[in-house]
């Protein structure tokens, strides 16, 4: 387990350069006192390992830049990967605040050689939702303007890169909205946005969290968060208490069937990130423990290997 004595952790993603797992996480002082507080004060912190079980923390990645800028606010969830150059290019949600209060995100970048220092891209933001087909601060239905959580991955055909995003379709029953946002990209710093690869339904989500997609088992599979406060009248109505969800696949890029999404965890875990440990080259699964006995828990898990069981994708041995 990953913890922090001093600070709550929680959204993190991965970079493995052959020899050393990279955990990159949030993170923030528990002399918040309030863990609801926390995503306003978040920070983009850096652990290594070699097994995925024992961490050792180095310097931080990044922190919320001086205003004004597109993430003054906080910096939130992303992802890693990296430029055939060899640059490291990390992806990352930055969010501000609107004249009425709530929070806009948008997308940007920083790059390093050494996954240790890294330089934000000067010319961030390079996404932000579009409003021809994503929900904007505008439409006055939703919380915030929801465009978060960069999935980068490169094409499937070997033509260039994607990007998948938490994001809310611009129509639809408020609670229906979430749909799995897109972006496309010849070189990993000009990006088009696309529309997106889902549409709103009556079993979906207000909101698709911390989005990954990957081939397990020979079987393609979209993972993601969601809390039964953010979820469409009908998942509630069956008494989930929400969690990590996976959606069967057609492929990487979908298509996605998001009302067969199948719980994996229940909301003690979320943010749930698979890797594949070099070790046994088994897929395993970790995510930050959620809810616990006296409430916000604020550590990240152990991994666990997963597999699928029927149409589900299981914890091993459960």
């Amino acid at each position: 387990m990953f913890a922090l004595p001093d600070s709550w952790v929680w959204d993190f993603w991965f970079a493995d350069d052959g020899d050393t797992y990279h955990l990159f996480f949030l993170y923030a002082s528990k002399a918040l006192h309030d863990p609801e507080a926390r995503h306003y004060r978040a920070s983009i912190g850096h652990a290594v390992s070699a097994d995925l079980v024992d961490w050792s923390r180095i310097e931080d990645a990044l922190v919320r830049a001086d205003a004004p800028a597109f993430d003054d606010l906080a910096t939130w969830t992303g992802s890693v990967v990296r430029h055939p150059d060899g640059t490291w290019f990390l992806f990352y949600t930055g969010s501000t605040s609107a004249p009425d209060g709530k929070n806009v995100q948008r997308i940007g970048y920083a790059t390093s050689q050494d996954l240790v220092t890294w330089q934000r891209n000067p010319e961030n933001p390079i996404l932000a939702a579009d409003p021809r087909w994503y929900e904007t601060l505008e439409s006055g239905v939703w919380h915030d303007e929801a465009f978060r959580d960069p999935w980068v991955f490169a094409d499937p055909e070997g033509d260039g890169w994607h990007i998948l995003l938490t994001a809310r379709s611009g129509s639809g029953e408020p609670f229906e909205r979430g749909v799995v946002g897109h972006a496309v990209s010849a070189d990993l710093r000009n990006w088009e946005p696309r529309p997106p690869l889902t549409v709103p339904e009556p079993r979906g989500f207000g909101q698709l969290e911390v989005t990954q997609v990957e081939v397990v088992d020979g079987r393609p599979v979209l993972l993601f968060s969601c809390l039964a406060e953010h979820a469409s009248p009908d998942r509630r109505a069956t008494g989930t208490t929400g969690g990590i969800w996976a959606a069967p696949a057609g492929g990487l890029l979908g298509p996605f069937d998001i009302a067969a999404a199948e719980p994996v965890t229940d909301d003690r875990l979320y943010s749930g990130r698979l890797i594949r440990r070099r070790s046994d080259d088994q897929w395993v699964l970790l995510a930050f423990h959620n809810r616990g006995e006296h409430g916000f828990v604020g550590t990240i898990s152990d991994p666990v290997p997963v597999a699928w069981d029927g149409k589900r994708l299981s914890f091993l041995g459960t």
